[in-house]
Parts: structure tokens; C-alpha cells; sequence
């Protein structure tokens, strides 16, 4: 099997940055990388929260040493707590290199449709990572990745907290797919990246119908014009205008009740409606503000 004709890597001699933690998935995007002929540098986030972290990034740096690969180690700092993993997201995200390439694999994305599907989402949730350029491995297998790096003689570090049932992806991919697998009497990951990528496709027409209306402010707008726009339209355009920003830096849309909501004061069968994080839609002739 030729795994570098399932990857979707720029042409060789292109410099790229890897994001590499020292797991199977990453050192197989690394070492794909480099059979893809790209100048490569590796990019190590040690957030000091595990007792063996610091060993990881010694680990990585001597994988690059051996292949005569440039690596920068980004120390960060992230404390324990509500919310970690996102606020380690946004930590590494600070440091990384904007378009670094991490090594999601096919089964990455099947879990994120399931995660995303689970909190409610619309077709953007539904169809994540589809056209990703910083996500190469996005068509190829985990189990194939990890096999690739084992023929070249690597022994990956092991990040016990994957095997942890305490965050919801451990529990989607070690119990749920399992199961969704045995009802469907059939690998459901390749079914699940497929949908995906359909749904990215509607979801470009979509953007491109929608483009119009990526200008007109919430203020601007009169509800008496957005009454006659088909639901999905705005939908949409409710779903752009009213989505917050975590401190971590992620965009939430706001959720199926509040779009519910907001769309009785666009009707006008409100005169107001509350909405997360303590704001409020209000609507005074026929235009809208958001407090």
C-alpha cells in the first residue's frame, strides 16, 4: 500500500511545518512528509502537565536529529482545570506557526462528525476537516499510519491520556464507534469521512449563495426583508451574526433553541429573546441589536 498517494501534501521542496508530539500519528505525518520530498521543520508543544512531557520532546528532538530535521520546542504553560483541552488548544495554537500541518487521520475526522453531531451542529460541524490543507492524512487510516511508523523501526511515545474514559473523543473512539460498527455490521469511519466530504460540498454551495449576505451587519438589517428570506437563509445568516468567541479563542454558533428564539423576534412574535453569555436580541422598528 502506497500511503503517499492517499495524502494530500503540497509538491516536493515545499517548505512546511509539522506539528509532531511524538505519537503515531504525527510521526507518520513526519515521516510521509519526507518521503513527499517537503522541506520539513517540526514544531514540539511541551505543556508540562504530564510527568513524561519533557521526555517527549527529547524523544522528538532526537527523531529529527536523526533525520536531519530543524525542530523548535514551544514551552507553555497551561494549569489544570475546567475547560483544559481547550485552553491547551489555544496555547499551542499561539505558538504554532499559522498553516502548521498536524497529522489527523480519516478516523480524526469520523470522530469529530460524531463529537460535533452530539453537541447539536449544523453542516459545518458535520463536515470538518474536508479541504483542510493543514490536515494531509485526513484520507488515510490510523491503523496504516501507525503501521508505517512501525516498519521504519520508531516506537512512538504513549500519551496515557488517550486511553483516559474522562475526555468525550477517548469515549467516541474507544466505546462508541465500536458499537456503531457492530449495528451497522460494517466499518462506519469511511461512511462517516464520505458524508463529510458530500456535506462540505453543499456546504461550499451554500457560501457561495450565501455571499451576499456576509455584509449585512445585525444592525443594518430589516427584519421586515429578513421575514421574506427562506428559513435556511436565515438561519444561516443568524447563526454568523449571533456565534461567540470563548476566551480561548473558539467560535461557538449559538444552539438550535436560541436560533428558535431569534428568529420569533426576527418574526416579530417576540419582542426579545435572551441568549448565551448573558446577552440579549432585542427588536425596535423593525431593526435588531444585540446587548
Amino acid at each position: 500500500m502506497n500511503l503517499l498517494e492517499d495524502c494530500d501534501f503540497p509538491p516536493a521542496g515545499t517548505a512546511v511545518d509539522l506539528a509532531v508530539s511524538g505519537g503515531a500519528d504525527s510521526l507518520g505525518l513526519l515521516l510521509l512528509a519526507l518521503d513527499a520530498g517537503l522541506r520539513v521543520t517540526v514544531h514540539h508543544v511541551d505543556h508540562h502537565v504530564r510527568a513524561t512531557s519533557t521526555e517527549d520532546a527529547v524523544f522528538v528532538a532526537g527523531v529529527c536529529e536523526r533525520f536531519a530535521v530543524p525542530c523548535v520546542v514551544h514551552d507553555v504553560d497551561v494549569a489544570p482545570g475546567s475547560n483544559f483541552e481547550a485552553r491547551a488548544r489555544a496555547q499551542r495554537r499561539a505558538v504554532l506557526p499559522v498553516g502548521v500541518m498536524t497529522g489527523h487521520t480519516m478516523d480524526d475526522l469520523a470522530e469529530t462528525v460524531i463529537i460535533n453531531m452530539l453537541r447539536g451542529a449544523g453542516v459545518e460541524g458535520l463536515s470538518p476537516m474536508v479541504g483542510d490543507a493543514t490536515k494531509p492524512l485526513r484520507h488515510v487510516r490510523r491503523r496504516d499510519v501507525h503501521g508505517y511508523v512501525l516498519d521504519a523501526q520508531l516506537t512512538p511515545r504513549y500519551d496515557e491520556t488517550n486511553a483516559s474514559r474522562d475526555f468525550r473523543r477517548n469515549r467516541v473512539r474507544h466505546e462508541l464507534l465500536p458499537v456503531l460498527n457492530d449495528v451497522a455490521g460494517r466499518d462506519v469511519v469511511p461512511l462517516l469521512a464520505r458524508q463529510a466530504r458530500v456535506l462540505h460540498e453543499d456546504r461550499r454551495w451554500l457560501d457561495e449563495v450565501a455571499r451576499a449576505d456576509a455584509d449585512l451587519a445585525l444592525a443594518q438589517a430589516d427584519c421586515r426583508h429578513l421575514r421574506e428570506w427562506p428559513v435556511a437563509r436565515l438561519t444561516r445568516w443568524l447563526r454568523t451574526r449571533l456565534a461567540t468567541r470563548t476566551p480561548e479563542g473558539e467560535i461557538y454558533p449559538p444552539s438550535a433553541d436560541e436560533i428558535a428564539r431569534a428568529l420569533s423576534v426576527v418574526r416579530g412574535d417576540a419582542v426579545a429573546c435572551e441568549l448565551s453569555g448573558g446577552r440579549r436580541l432585542a427588536r425596535q422598528r423593525q431593526r435588531l441589536t444585540l446587548d
